[in-house]
Formats: C-alpha cells, sequence, structure tokens
C-alpha cells in the first residue's frame, strides 16, 4: 500500500483570549470580573491580570464570576494562592456571581467553605 504525502498548510493558531478579566475600584475595594473559559492556557494571563489583587495590601477583593463559564483547577489555584495572601493581610476575598455549573465546582472542591460568596 502507498501513502501519497500531501503539503498541508494549516492557518495559524489565533490566540483567541477566551478569558476577559476587568478591574475596577469602589472604595477600598478591588472588583475583578471574569468573563468566558479560565482553563489552563488562560491561567497564564490571569495570573498577570491578577498581580494587582495580590500586591495591593490593603484593598479587599472581589472575583465576579458572573460571565464564568468554565474554571480549571490552575484558575482555582490562583483563587486559593490569592485568598491565603489576602487572609495573611487581614483582608478579605468574596466571591460573587457563582452559576450553577461553578458553584457545583466550588461545592465539589470545597471552595464554598473557603470563600465567603455573596450572590447576586
Amino acid at each position: 500500500m502507498q501513502f501519497k504525502i500531501l503539503n498541508v498548510i494549516l492557518p495559524p493558531i489565533k490566540n483567541n483570549k477566551m478569558l476577559k478579566t476587568t478591574l475596577r475600584e469602589e472604595e477600598n475595594t478591588l472588583i475583578m470580573t471574569f468573563e468566558g473559559k479560565f482553563d489552563t492556557p488562560a491561567s497564564f494571563q490571569a495570573e498577570q491580570d491578577m498581580k494587582v489583587l495580590f500586591d495591593s495590601e490593603d484593598h479587599d477583593v472581589i472575583l465576579d464570576l458572573t460571565n464564568l463559564r468554565y474554571i480549571a483547577s490552575s484558575g482555582l489555584r490562583l483563587f486559593l494562592k490569592l485568598l491565603q495572601k489576602a487572609r495573611n493581610e487581614d483582608r478579605v476575598v468574596t466571591v460573587t456571581g457563582l452559576s450553577q455549573y461553578i458553584q457545583s465546582v466550588f461545592d465539589e472542591t470545597g471552595f464554598t467553605r473557603l470563600f465567603r460568596i455573596v450572590n447576586k
């Protein structure tokens, strides 16, 4: 059996930013919204986006997950890392806007017992 070798040129993979983050400040609180899929490739950029949350020692934090469709373990790890740092600095991290799916992920991982969760 013979095979014909084809030269196939695939289009470059576009960096579809699957996760969008937005940061705003209200009073003494930093609010970061997450939109899209927080998967492992997105976690590298998200960690950079979240740097201000880690570095701000005098602001409480709200993580608004209203438009988050998916979160991988790498995203959960960043949230946990932020919570640990904030607690060491007597800051509060609140999570809001959990969809049914994200709520189930938080329930299964025990995050609902760790984080302050406020539903809109």
